[in-house]
């Protein structure tokens, strides 16, 4: 029966429209057999360089196409192109399900739009069996596929994105004794690479079917809470990162890294 509820959980995951991809989740595990659905919306927003890239990028392509023309690709348009590929900032909704495996063991499948992630953790509880706190370790791997939002940016074709890559969480976190509260914090750790491939057929492509290869590391810190009653309760979650992002856009490199914020929000309901 709960193995029939889960996949009937997993369903809203069918459809959506680009994004973040939040953890939503405290370090303690759900017990073997138990599920957890979700659903909310989370958003990314690139600061610093990353934003100044992007800004500047978007800027130039709006002139050219006033003009009625194309811009040129150099190092800081091939940057901003990288930077919207492989962030992709925007607003998007969030579906999952997560269910205990066993053995301190939960895995979990997570939507956000055009982009998934699966994982699976182990928690481990600090203290003796009654503690409120555990430290949990997982490993996610994640896939941008049919594309992610439009942007403004000539040649970046949104549509035609694909991505695949992974991160490491450690979380560590408090739970209150009849679970009405619960606060974690941690790190991540993380990795994707992206790519466009030319829409059209010529040789070399213009620029709006160029080429794009770009690959992000990242590592960063996260806080949430979350704050119901028995089987239902609302989730908060802010994520910020640090992240380099290097690649070719139409054959000229480029190199960015600065801050990207992700702030999230679900609705837990556990069966």
């Amino acid at each position: 029966m709960r193995a029939r509820a889960a996949a009937l959980a997993l369903c809203p995951l069918l459809v959506a429209c680009g994004g973040a991809a939040p953890l939503l989740h405290p370090a303690q595990v759900l017990a073997a057999g138990d599920v957890r659905a979700m659903g909310g919306i989370a958003a990314r927003a690139v600061v610093g360089g990353m934003g100044d890239e992007l800004r500047n990028a978007t800027n130039e392509a709006v002139a050219a196409q006033a003009a009625g023309t194309t811009p040129s690709i150099d190092s800081h348009y091939a940057a901003g192109a990288l930077v919207a590929a492989a962030m992709a900032p925007d607003l998007s909704p969030v579906a999952g399900a997560r269910v205990g495996v066993g053995s301190d063991f939960e895995g979990g499948l997570i939507y956000t739009g055009r982009g998934a992630r699966a994982d699976l953790r182990r928690a481990f509880r600090l203290g003796n069996a009654t503690s409120p706190w555990a430290l949990s370790i997982g490993l996610g791997l994640d896939a941008a596929f049919v594309g992610r939002q439009e942007h403004l940016l000539t040649g970046v074709d949104g549509e035609n994105v694909f991505g695949f890559g992974g991160d490491l969480p450690v979380l560590l976190g408090w739970r209150s004794t009849v679970g009405l509260y619960y606060a974690w914090i941690g790190a991540r750790f993380g990795y994707e690479h992206d790519t466009i491939k030319p829409a059209g057929s010529e040789n070399p492509p213009p620029l709006d079917a160029a080429e794009l290869q770009g690959d992000r590391f990242s590592v960063g810190g996260l806080l949430g809470v979350a704050i119901g009653f028995r089987h239902v309760h609302v989730a908060l979650e802010l994520e910020a990162d640090y992240a380099n992002v290097s690649g070719t856009f139409g054959g000229v490199s480029g190199r960015v890294d600065g801050l990207s914020l992700t702030p999230a929000t679900a609705l837990w309901v556990d069966f």
